[in-house]
């Protein structure tokens, strides 16, 4: 795989957009980044994963997968290989946007009421 399949599956995800973050290709959903490809030259998309989500990733597929050295790293920010298949590419991609869509809905039903609305009649 490469960093434009990286980009195409991130794109395929609903209501992806790409956008510029210090000047490197970004992906966000509902107004939040969930990967990019700054680590691109050396190989590697960027994700961002709880911390738990990260240390199984790392766990499971070691080869495809490594925290980013630094502060990154320590809040589940990791390296994905952009060599690694397109399945662990797209179930990774999904995994980092999946929160972001599930928080986007919780708060737009916070915004609208929740629920069904009562009619006062």
């Amino acid at each position: 795989m490469t960093a434009a399949d990286f980009r195409r599956i991130a794109l395929s995800l609903k209501g992806v957009e790409e956008y510029s973050h210090a000047r490197l290709p970004a992906f966000r959903v509902a107004g939040r980044k969930f990967a990019s490809l700054a680590s691109q030259a050396r190989g590697y998309g960027n994700l961002m994963l709880t911390l738990e989500r990260q240390a199984a990733f790392v766990e499971e597929a070691p080869e495809s997968f490594l925290p980013i050295p630094g502060g990154w790293g320590k809040v589940g920010h990791p390296y994905i290989r952009l060599a690694a298949s397109e399945d662990v590419l797209t179930g990774a991609l999904r995994t980092a946007w999946r929160p972001r869509i599930d928080r986007n809905a919780k708060t737009s039903r916070k915004k609208t009421g929740g629920g069904a609305q009562r009619s006062n009649r």
